[in-house]
């Protein structure tokens, strides 16, 4: 995972459509150096901005982060609080670049326990961002994976619907996207702590000690270019994917 690329080595066909990323270590990014917990967050919406940039060259069509877990709730009130301040003043800042970009903004998770300003600040970037077509950005905020499962479940039976693979896909919070292709965690854990658990039943996994702050175009990369050299079977065998290998379509895939 350490093999130096250039974004020269990474071909925009053999880019994923979808790129996850649990970003972790901002807490950790902070504490070396002798600062509050919140100054890693700070730096992390930089390094979320230069992800942005970096999927947008590269023609990734959507990009999903874990901002804000269910679990999260727990850490010390003012990391929390903080957090929430950050994440108003960053929609105000950031919202109008992005909206000019052509970045289409969605914030999966729960909308309860969060303030009004946050409320409001969260309708606004999705309605502003809304006929965008460049890059879909799901900033998961408030989610959780098993919540994203009950929530399905609840609307359906609420609905009268009966429950299948289909119906189930249809009610998550992310149904406006397709799966993710690649999974990226940043800080050496190796876990994907209940992101995306449904969503990424195929996902390819990949994980790297850089801390979420230090996380720049060039790390990006050494993912796309892993991820490049995978072959994705989706449940057949090599022999069967070995057509599909040999066509003009997404390097390292094979679908069903």
């Amino acid at each position: 995972m350490t093999v130096p690329v250039s974004s020269h080595q990474v071909p925009s066909l053999q880019a994923p459509k979808h790129v996850a990323i649990v970003m972790d270590g901002n807490g950790r990014w902070a504490q070396k150096r002798w600062l509050p917990r919140v100054a890693g967050h700070k730096q992390g919406v930089d390094a979320l901005r230069k992800a942005v940039a970096a999927c947008l060259e590269r023609k990734v069509r959507i990009l999903t982060v874990f901002a804000f877990s269910s679990e999260n709730w727990s850490r010390p009130p003012d990391e929390v609080s903080g957090l929430m301040e950050l994440l108003v003043m960053a929609l105000s800042r950031e919202v109008p670049k992005l909206e000019a970009n052509g970045v289409q903004l969605h914030f999966p998770g729960g909308r309860q326990g969060l303030s009004e300003k946050v409320l409001q600040g969260l309708e606004l970037a999705e309605r502003a961002t809304q006929h965008n077509s460049q890059l879909v950005l799901n900033v998961c905020f408030n989610y959780g994976g098993r919540w994203d499962v009950v929530q399905a479940a609840q609307k359906l039976a609420s609905q009268g619907v009966e429950i299948t693979e289909a119906s189930l896909s249809q009610a998550m919070s992310m149904a406006h996207v397709s799966d993710p292709d690649l999974m990226i965690r940043t800080g050496g854990e190796q876990r994907i702590s209940n992101f995306l658990l449904w969503q990424a039943a195929y996902t390819e996994l990949y994980f790297t000690e850089c801390l979420w702050p230090d996380f720049d175009a060039a790390e990006l990369d050494r993912a796309l270019a892993d991820y490049a050299g995978r072959q994705r079977r989706f449940g057949q065998t090599a022999e069967q994917c070995a057509p599909v290998e040999a066509a003009p379509v997404l390097a390292g895939s094979c679908h069903a």
